[in-house]
């Protein structure tokens, strides 16, 4: 029993007798006055780029950030001190034995994100983490126990379905404002190439570089692969973003959020099958330097019944002469019999002002509303409700993200067989679904 269930179990059994059912907070091990049944207490588990969005937990109420952990020195002790000198560990599996621990924050590199989430269901640890969700198939279908096994709560941290033009954008889809979709047009920003494993580095002090790497293969330290200075916040070029070993590529860093979006409307659009089943389409992969993810692609992709879904970097999509409302960097275009709806990252837009007045109330089908991924997060930690981005649907939209890139790693048309969970008829790309993980790490 974790501790908020013991705090459950306890206030349930002090009000079948009539005694007070606030604990303090000493009782289980935390300082402070406050009844830790009125907070949530969340552990960082990395302290990079990504983990700044953490810095919401000190802005609700509900929650409290207890504990941080990241391999790099200099990172972790500068979470800390953002958190008012919270536990600090340099060893996941150390924080994830916290016993006064609701929930983690995992912010890592992407390699990392499914083993340490699978790790925290089994402390009985929710969690919250970013995207996107795993390197390979394997990887997405195996969390799934998270929810199924463990009963753990887990958001996904794409951030879309709390905003407000993008749940009133696909409430007005869903409701059949534009009629029948026929097809999807989704892009996101393009991949980087470059980098180099020169010169090889020793290792910093203060820097694990073993538990950096993880179930990554073994390979030189550099400053093309590993970000370890303090202050250098590189998003773009890091290589953790752009080297296969830890991710693969922007198809999935950026598309997890437009496809996300698109997933949110394929999971309540009443289609038998939630992701497209075929998938054919080109991109470019680099052929020189560090960097060994696909950097420019556009992929067509068809769901069973028939609706069409496009999927592109921005930079494929600006040299072609697509639909008019198709804007922006991160969106998805639903074009209908009717008329249109995009939503994007920074707002929407629809065919016609008629359609969008009808965004206030368009009718039956409505979506999870949600401040923002934290709030929503903390609340379903105290209240064991489903977030508005579950681990299903991050399953199938980054399974969807996987089949996009090894249609193009492979150079032909794949089909997925979605009771199967497997791709048809091509043993090569079957292979292509799982990753080695180095010893002694394992699912």
């Amino acid at each position: 029993m974790n501790r908020r269930e013991f705090i459950k179990s306890s206030t349930a059994a002090g009000a079948a007798i009539g005694l007070p059912v606030v604990i303090p907070s000493t009782a289980l091990g935390r300082d402070g006055a406050a009844a830790p049944s009125d907070r949530a207490a969340i552990g960082i588990i990395a302290c990079g780029n990504r983990a700044r969005y953490a810095g919401k937990y000190k802005q609700y109420a509900k929650s409290e950030v207890v504990a941080v952990c990241d391999p790099i020195n200099w990172r972790r002790l500068h979470f800390k001190k953002s958190f008012g000198n919270c536990k600090d560990y340099g060893d996941f599996r150390e924080l994830l034995a916290q016993k006064d621990l609701d929930a983690v924050h995992i912010a890592t590199a992407d390699h990392w994100h499914v083993p340490i989430a699978l790790a925290a269901a089994k402390a009985g640890k929710d969690m919250y983490v970013e995207k996107p969700l795993g390197i390979s198939i394997r990887h997405d279908l195996e969390s799934r126990k998270i929810v199924d096994e463990h009963r753990r709560i887990f958001q996904y941290g794409a951030q879309q379905r709390s905003q407000v033009y993008a749940r009133m954008g696909i409430e007005l889809v869903l409701n059949g404002h534009i009629g029948e979709v026929k097809e999807i047009l989704v892009k996101c920003p393009k991949g980087h190439s470059g980098g180099s494993a020169d010169p090889v580095l020793p290792v910093p002090k203060g820097v694990n570089y073993d538990m950096w790497l993880g179930p990554a293969p073994e390979a030189p330290f550099c400053a093309d692969r590993v970000l370890h200075q303090p202050g250098k916040w590189w998003i773009e070029r890091n290589g953790i973003y752009h080297i296969r070993d830890y991710a693969i590529g922007f198809i999935a860093g950026w598309g997890a959020h437009p496809m996300d979006m698109l997933q949110w409307w394929a999971d309540n659009s009443g289609m038998k099958e939630k992701i497209p089943v075929r998938y054919e389409g080109k991109g470019t992969l680099p052929t020189e330097g560090l960097f060994n993810t696909v950097t420019h692609w556009d992929v067509n992709c068809q769901y069973a019944n028939g609706v069409k879904m496009r999927f592109m970097d921005n930079d494929t999509a600006g040299k072609l002469k697509l639909h008019k409302g198709f804007r922006g960097t991160i969106a998805v275009l639903f074009c209908g019999t009717r008329g249109w709806v995009r939503v994007s990252r920074g707002g929407w837009e629809t065919s016609s002002k008629e359609l969008a007045r009808k965004a206030r109330n368009p009718g039956d089908t409505r979506l999870r509303v949600s401040k923002d991924q934290i709030t929503d997060f903390v609340d379903c930690v105290m209240s064991r409700e489903t977030p508005v981005d579950d681990l299903h649907s991050a399953v199938r939209s980054d399974v969807a993200t996987h089949l996009c890139d090894i249609a193009i790693r492979t150079g032909r048309a794949i089909t997925w067989d979605s009771k199967e969970e497997t791709i048809k008829c091509d043993p090569q790309a079957v292979q292509m679904m799982t990753r080695e993980m180095r010893t002694p790490w394992t699912l």
